[in-house]
């Protein structure tokens, strides 16, 4: 029995379609600056760039340490990501502990390689600092519909970050990308979301952004509705990241509010909720202060 059955989830596309659309058409009406400010903090600043250095890496996090004093109303950014071998620069560079560490980890972005060598990248990134780990569904297994084996590398990986957090006398977060954009249609987006949910996922991620088609707002939907019915049945509540492509706050609040629609207040807030950005930052704080704005 396929999982989606377990949980009594079928995908109504045209239903869906038109409550993102309602939702993008009252945009206007239902934003403002103290949404804008929430969305803010639960970014995730983000660099996976092949160019990427620790001098650059660097200079992200300095910019993340100085908001406080050029813009004191502004909350924090929920982290900042980078991969695996970056992640003790930030540690090591970041003023406040409360601006997570995030690393991408298990062979970002395809994910193929040994389940050992995963697991060893996932173990190294805690070790040296991370806060919540990234990892990307295994989709050679998953697309070969051979979903125990998919769940199982989940399951070890979240086993061993587990293992080496408890070292340290802490937890981290553990975020598994779905990368929707290769998945296609909305029953394989939920099979693909109540799995990894099983398999202990503390956040479900849209994508990685190194795909032709990244996040979108109907995957989102499937996503949070996923989400909805695994915590009405199992009482654990499990995050959501929207990440890839999201460029515009215009964009940004369109997530925000089907969050808001579905999954409800609760989940309004970074430990439930993440946007994996880029660019998005800037825009943010374009709208915020009604006019351009280069801060990062």
């Amino acid at each position: 029995m396929k999982l989606s059955q377990k949980y009594g989830y079928v995908p109504a596309e045209d239903a869906i379609a038109g409550s993102i659309q309602a939702i993008a058409s009252n945009l206007d009406n239902i934003s403002s600056k103290e949404v804008l400010l929430q969305i803010f903090s639960m970014m995730d600043l983000t660099t996976l760039h092949t160019q990427d250095t620790e001098k650059s890496v660097i200079k992200l996090v300095e910019k993340a340490n100085a908001l406080k004093k050029e813009y004191p109303s502004y909350p924090q950014p929920a982290s900042v990501c980078v991969f695996p071998n970056f992640a003790s620069v930030v540690r090591d560079h970041r003023l406040d502990p409360a601006l997570g560490v995030t690393a991408v980890a298990g062979c970002f972005p395809s994910s193929q390689s040994y389940p050992e060598v995963k697991e060893l990248e996932c173990r190294l990134a805690v070790r040296n600092g991370a806060d919540e780990i990234d990892i990307v569904l295994a989709l050679n297994a998953f697309m070969a519909e051979d979903y125990d084996a998919a769940s199982a590398e989940i399951r070890q990986l979240k086993a061993a970050i587990d293992d080496e957090a408890a070292k340290q006398g802490r937890k981290v977060v553990l975020k598994v990308i779905l990368e929707t954009g290769l998945l296609v249609t909305p029953e394989k987006i939920a099979e693909a979301s109540f799995l990894a949910m099983e398999a202990g996922a503390d956040f479900i991620k849209t994508s990685t952004g190194k795909v032709e088609v990244n996040a979108t707002p109907m995957a989102a939907y499937v996503m949070c509705e996923c989400i909805k019915k695994y915590y009405e049945q199992s009482g654990r509540k499990v995050g959501f990241k929207a990440a890839g492509g999201i460029s515009s706050a215009k964009e940004a609040l369109c997530y925000y509010f089907i969050v808001s629609y579905v999954l409800g207040n609760g989940w309004l807030n970074k430990d439930l909720f993440r946007f994996g950005v880029s660019r998005l930052g800037n825009s943010l704080m374009g709208a915020i202060e009604e006019k351009t704005v280069n801060f990062f």
